[in-house]
């Protein structure tokens, strides 16, 4: 039998970009981020981006209680924000530390059963993406999948089960395209 290329670390890592270069080009957005909670060190920390930041913002920790994604992660709602100048919970000097401040964005939990796994977020979508709650309810739906679609990756890394190579990674990875076919069609 042939032996699986590439880890799961690498197949999560593959999904997540995919998730992000997919959000923000339906969107039309200048970035897109994934943040995934560390709850042992109390931390978001930036597992995927695209657009702005995409060379150098992977790895990047900030605490989990601070900022939009912060509430998110803590609160497991959705949210838009049309200007973040006006908003109390933006926290302009994490996204100063990024090089990048947006002016809107839109941010939704990742959440598999009950847990929180994660925050997605799309900075500076074109403005009719950010106008309307149905925009909102499909970044949800899309953020829902992806969390099944990495909660199986995570699983089968913490379990021990053999790597997701081969059949199992192209599943996943045909799970975000159909995710993208039908959002491109939803919109």
């Amino acid at each position: 039998m042939k032996q699986p290329t590439g880890s799961d670390d690498d197949v999560a890592r593959e999904l997540l970009q995919s998730v992000v270069a997919t959000a923000q080009a339906i969107f039309g957005a200048e970035a897109s981020s994934i943040f995934l909670l560390d709850e042992a060190a109390d931390e978001l920390v930036f597992e995927a981006v695209s657009g702005q930041g995409e060379e150098f913002l992977v790895g990047t920790r900030f605490p989990a209680g601070r900022g939009i994604a912060g509430w998110v992660a803590t609160s497991g709602e959705p949210v838009i924000v049309d200007d973040l100048t006006r908003n109390g919970s933006f926290a302009r000097d994490l996204a100063e530390s990024t090089r990048y401040v947006p002016d809107a964005l839109m941010a939704v939990p990742l959440v598999h059963g009950s847990r929180v796994l994660g925050v997605l977020e799309v900075l500076d979508p074109v403005p009719q993406s950010r106008s309307s709650l149905g925009e909102l309810d499909l970044l949800a739906l899309f953020a829902r999948q992806a969390a099944v679609a990495l909660r199986v990756v995570l699983d089968r890394r913490d379990t021990g089960t053999p790597r997701l190579g081969g059949q199992g990674r192209a599943e996943s990875l045909r799970m975000v395209e159909a995710l993208r076919e039908l959002l491109l069609e939803a919109r």
